[in-house]
């Protein structure tokens, strides 16, 4: 015969599971050292409550979510104010609650209050400091990849997304893809990324409204000394310039001197992956056929070079790809042969 005086506990519902939450991960800001006992119980009761909330959400690998638990976890998170606290006690938190806490986000982003509200959508919109904060995270390269993942889901959202890049912080990325951390600079550059091109509309009117200081930031990337930039950012640049609603930037872009320097500069770098990116965003200036007289003059004054670099430019790879690419480029020599032969150029 078995006895058992202890009842098992009784799960937590949604109020509770949040009120717990939110208690615990407001008892980590003691900062005495006569409190230090009660924060690292504090710590691992916010760590429990965190495990409790990811099963909750996302089930326990048994049983499938309750939507009904979920919905309601995710309106009282929301009531109570806890994503800021989210947000602000990542750096104190454990490895495995902020992961826990990533995949929280995930799931709690998509939960709607009704076909239009999505309840920590519209805590995000309320509170868009919390964006900035994300962001500036990338500086903490203890936190930087938790707070990556939760920045992108977060930039799924048209008017999130639209905030960041409107937001002072956008610059900041230009530093952050370039951080010594191999990790943190590729995980921001996946944001930059989603950032310019997930939202084409918001893109365009960003492009359109900052050109000249973006592009002035964006040189710096193309120019930099570090192979996998330049690399990553001419790959990026060629995505959003030829995306149909910045067709209005790629005209003004192809127009201009400066640009085109660029590009010629890069196709006569060490790199055949980057020679071949640079002649693809190259042919444009060449093809356009409003071309300025000052991007004639450039092509005309530099035309033997650029010639030999295009005679020994080959991808390579063979087959379809290869030929549509000798196609093009055969093209691309004509029309810089014609552009030599102009009269009245000056050069």
């Amino acid at each position: 015969m078995s006895f058992s005086f202890f009842k098992p506990l009784r799960p937590k519902n949604p109020p509770e599971l949040v009120k717990a939450v939110k208690e615990s991960l407001m008892a980590l800001d003691s900062k005495t050292v006569a409190e230090v006992k009660a924060r690292e119980k504090a710590l691992e009761e916010a760590e429990k409550n965190i495990m409790s909330m990811k099963v909750m959400l996302l089930g326990d690998g048994e049983a499938e979510p309750n939507s009904d638990q979920v919905l309601q976890l995710t309106i009282e998170i929301c009531n109570e104010d806890v994503i800021a606290l989210f947000f602000h006690q990542l750096p104190v938190l454990g490895w495995e609650a902020r992961k826990n806490l990533v995949q929280c986000w995930t799931v709690m982003l998509r939960q709607k209050l009704d076909d239009s509200i999505f309840c920590c959508v519209r805590y995000m919109e309320n509170h868009l400091e919390l964006l900035d904060f994300l962001v500036v995270c990338y500086d903490n390269k203890e936190i930087a990849l938790h707070c990556g993942n939760m920045l992108r889901e977060c930039i799924k959202v048209p008017s999130l997304a639209k905030y960041i890049l409107e937001s002072p912080c956008f610059e900041l990325f230009f530093k952050f893809v370039e951080l010594p951390n191999f990790d943190v600079a590729s995980d921001a550059f996946s944001t930059f990324k989603d950032l310019l091109t997930k939202h084409a509309p918001a893109v365009s009117e960003f492009l359109t409204a900052h050109y000249d200081e973006f592009f002035e930031q964006y040189e710096k990337l193309l120019s930099s000394s570090n192979y996998v930039t330049r690399r990553q950012s001419l790959k990026l640049l060629s995505e959003f310039l030829l995306e149909p609603p910045n067709s209005h930037v790629m005209k003004r872009y192809i127009a201009e001197v400066r640009h085109l320097k660029i590009m010629m500069t890069l196709l006569k770098d060490s790199s055949k992956n980057i020679q071949i990116s640079a002649f693809h965003i190259f042919k444009v200036f060449v093809a356009n056929p409003n071309k300025p007289k000052e991007i004639k003059v450039i092509l005309a004054k530099n035309h033997e070079r650029l010639l030999e670099l295009l005679h020994s430019l080959s991808t390579g790879k063979g087959g379809e790809e290869d030929d549509q690419f000798e196609e093009e480029k055969e093209l691309i020599i004509k029309e810089i042969e014609k552009v030599a032969q102009l009269p009245n150029l000056g050069t």
